[in-house]
């Protein structure tokens, strides 16, 4: 059986013991990959969202009082110049929607299957997108958001489970870890978008970016409709000889070599049916390990403080006294950055495993959050007024939050939604990776409803609000987080029962895995 974590000091995780057979197959690649480009959409709202709001003409549009205040009075202080709550309700009203909907589409993904919520999310979100670009008024423009919002949350409730459960064990966090890289795709996209819209003349610009989210829902719609199913989907429903001839498709192997893994999973799927109420279920103590990491982890990866940086970055990089189209373009290499070094989570989490990327990531996280608050102290001070800021300054300070959004970007992005869709046994799964998603958004929309706000009150001392935040989650996760690389996902409850502090929660009863008693 594969070891567990034994204590602080501890990773191992990986080892040998009961495993599954089989191969990278083509096939499981391909769904992976296209499964977990549902990251899009929730990619291009992050990154498009700043952008356009730091448009002129959109903002004369829509929030015309920000943009007076912001034309009329150069002298206005750099910290608050961007305080408004209507402002801040256009980029927050998604992830409340996202809230709301990731609890209707936990019931769907059980129910219909993983793919269906991401059809689902993929129509509602093109919708959305359609309403955006078409929007008269602040209602439409709202009503708009939060039907994107809808979307994410479906997406996001069922994208991680699907390549879980598809992906071979050795590869479940290379292939997981593709939905974060699509986030970061989608985000660069976004920005390079509002880049080249900013330009078009007539003003409409805005418009194209806000309706280019159209375009990713499109795309994932159509991959959700020609996805296979998962064989753990089909046996929840029933369809036992399909979910083999499933199985033994993706994983490359003989019908006889998948006999172990298969009677698992239907061992598995019998004891999620004997669970009428998976959302009661939650609450027993033998559960109690997952809940707590299925809140703290994706809460305390929205308070890094990286969605400030992602979907406020234009304006961000503006309050700091650079130029529209300047402010612009830091954006795009903030994003550029942010792509480039997912792939080092996507190579390297099944090599180095989770708790060494989380904890490295959390130390560069707060060291340069740090930096990027004594930078900005030593030129605005608290009066947010600078006359000229060199260029000099201004490339560190870009760098500084580049060298941030990498050590995110390997570590808390993708780690923050592979860790909770791997944990969870089956018949908690759905219910377990809504309360992920719902925390998520709910702390997404917390941030981004009161960052303006706590800019100007905080000023510089926002980046040290979250840099607490950041050795906080960091030193949790190297005392309370066991190592789960390589570990099939049906045989996680061993890492838990392994745990110096964890352990206590388990039962000491037989656990049957594989035949096996754990």
């Amino acid at each position: 059986m594969a070891g567990g974590f034994m204590g602080p000091k501890g990773g191992g995780g990986g080892g040998g013991g009961v495993g599954y057979p089989g191969k990278l197959t083509r096939s499981v690649l391909i769904s992976c990959v296209l499964g977990a480009m549902g990251g899009l959409i929730f990619g291009y709202d992050i990154g498009i969202s700043g952008g356009v709001t730091s448009m002129p003409t959109f903002l004369e549009k829509f929030f015309p009082s920000v943009y007076r205040k912001e034309e009329s009075d150069k002298s206005t202080n750099q910290y608050c110049k961007f305080d408004s709550q209507i402002l801040t309700l256009f980029t927050s009203s998604l992830y409340l929607a996202a809230l709301a909907s990731s609890l209707v589409a936990s019931y769907a993904t059980r129910r219909f299957g993983r793919r269906i919520s991401m059809l689902v999310g993929g129509l509602v979100f093109m919708v959305g997108a359609i309403l955006n670009a078409s929007a008269v008024n602040i209602f439409m423009l709202i009503f708009g958001r939060i039907l994107l919002g809808f979307g994410v949350g479906f997406s996001a409730q069922s994208v991680p489970i699907y390549v879980s459960e598809m992906a071979p064990y050795k590869h479940r966090g290379a292939l997981n870890n593709v939905f974060q890289l699509s986030i970061t795709i989608g985000i660069l996209i976004a920005n390079i978008v509002n880049y080249f819209t900013a330009k078009i003349e007539g003003g409409w610009g805005w418009r194209v970016s806000l309706g280019g989210a159209a375009v990713p829902a499109i795309f994932i719609s159509i991959v959700a409709w020609i996805l296979p199913n998962t064989p753990n989907s089909m046996i929840e429903k029933g369809e036992l000889q399909q979910a083999r001839d499933m199985l033994r498709r993706i994983r490359g192997v003989s019908d006889g070599e998948i006999e172990a893994e298969y009677n698992d999973l239907v061992a598995a799927s019998e004891a999620s049916k004997q669970v009428q109420h998976p959302w009661k279920n939650l609450r027993l103590r033998e559960y109690r390990p997952q809940l707590v990491m299925s809140v703290l982890i994706p809460a305390l990866q929205q308070l890094t403080g990286i969605n400030v940086v992602m979907f406020y970055a234009p304006v961000l990089f503006q309050s700091l006294g650079f130029g529209n189209n300047a402010s612009l373009f830091s954006a795009v290499i903030t994003g550029l950055i942010n792509v480039v070094a997912t792939f080092v989570a996507v190579f390297g989490t099944d090599k180095w495993g989770r708790r060494k990327l989380f904890i490295e990531g959390g130390i560069q996280m707060f060291i340069f959050q740090v930096a990027v608050a004594v930078l900005i102290a030593l030129k605005f001070g608290t009066s947010g007024k600078v006359t000229e800021l060199p260029e000099w300054y201004s490339i560190l300070v870009v760098m500084c939050i580049c060298i941030y959004v990498s050590a995110f970007a390997w570590s808390w992005g993708p780690l923050g939604w592979l860790v909770p869709s791997e944990i969870f046994p089956l018949e908690i799964r759905s219910a377990a990776q809504s309360i992920t998603v719902s925390v998520n958004m709910f702390f997404t929309f917390g941030v981004a409803e009161v960052f303006l706000t706590m800019l100007c009150g905080l000023k510089y001392g926002l980046f040290i609000f979250f840099s607490a935040f950041v050795a906080i989650m960091t030193v949790f996760i190297y005392f309370f987080l066991p190592e789960t690389k390589g570990i099939p996902i049906e045989e996680m409850r061993v890492v838990w029962k392994r745990h110096w502090y964890w352990k206590r929660f388990i039962p000491d009863q037989d656990h049957q895995v594989n035949g096996n008693s754990v």
